[in-house]
């Protein structure tokens, strides 16, 4: 329950239905719009762009979409203009909720993400209500890492002289957490050698989790969740639920 992010999201729809996958790719080109307006549409020169770019392609999505994201947002092609909005709030049992929102109409994502939280015994916060019980960090995943890292120790030493924080495996993925400012650096040292990296973001990690113990709890946070993953304005969203 704990961790969420897009990572999580693109593994499970990636290989759905039709109807999931296209909400997915129109998350990921209004993150791609967003980018490329804000640093230009050369991914060679725009990081945030690069990521995102490369989460789209885990998530198998066109390439056509993505190039027509990215001309939408240096203005080669007409199109809304796609805000980002960050909603804090709390889900059941008062556990805590940082929502982010990729939308081209604000006043329809906030009375969206209002509904949900009051459906399930939530509700929404204020500006630094929650934000304070999480911090940013920058994440990097790597599947399959066994047959592509030879050395496991030298490979570690590169990566933590290259501004790695922690190292450990999830799932039998490896995870490298990053200071936000040096997830590039290690993203770049890792293509260095040769390894392509499954997904890199810098996310919001609860400093301290909670554990819910009450099973209806459980539930309503579950199917809140599943709300948020439906809701086309919803880019991510991340919880201090254990």
């Amino acid at each position: 329950m704990s961790g969420h992010s897009k990572w999580k999201t693109i593994q499970r729809v990636k290989q759905t239905q039709d109807k999931k996958r296209g909400n997915l790719f129109t998350k990921l080109g209004h993150a791609i719009t967003v980018a490329a307006r804000e640093g230009g549409g050369d991914p060679a020169a725009n990081f945030k762009l690069r990521l995102v770019m490369d989460q789209a392609k885990q998530a198998n999505m066109p390439k056509d979409n993505i190039e027509r994201a990215i001309k939408r947002g240096t203005g080669e092609l007409a199109g809304a203009k796609i805000e980002a909005v960050t909603y804090e709030g709390y889900g059941p049992a008062g556990i805590a909720l940082v929502i982010q929102t990729l939308t081209d109409n604000k006043n329809r994502a906030v009375s969206a993400i209002k509904h949900i939280l009051s459906k399930y015994g939530g509700s929404m916060g204020g500006t630094g209500s929650v934000l304070w019980m999480f911090e940013r960090r920058g994440v990097i995943r790597i599947m399959n890492y066994e047959s592509r890292i030879k050395n496991r120790e030298e490979f570690e030493l590169k990566m933590i002289d290259s501004g790695a924080e922690d190292i450990k495996e999830e799932d039998k993925v490896l995870v490298i957490f990053t200071r936000p400012e040096d997830l590039q650096k290690v993203k770049e040292s890792l293509e260095r050698e040769n390894i392509q990296p499954d997904y890199a973001e810098i996310e919001w990690f609860a400093k301290n989790l909670v554990e819910l113990k009450d099973e209806a709890a459980k539930n309503k946070l579950d199917k809140l969740f599943a709300e948020l993953d439906d809701n086309p304005d919803v880019n991510d969203y991340y919880t201090n639920a254990k």
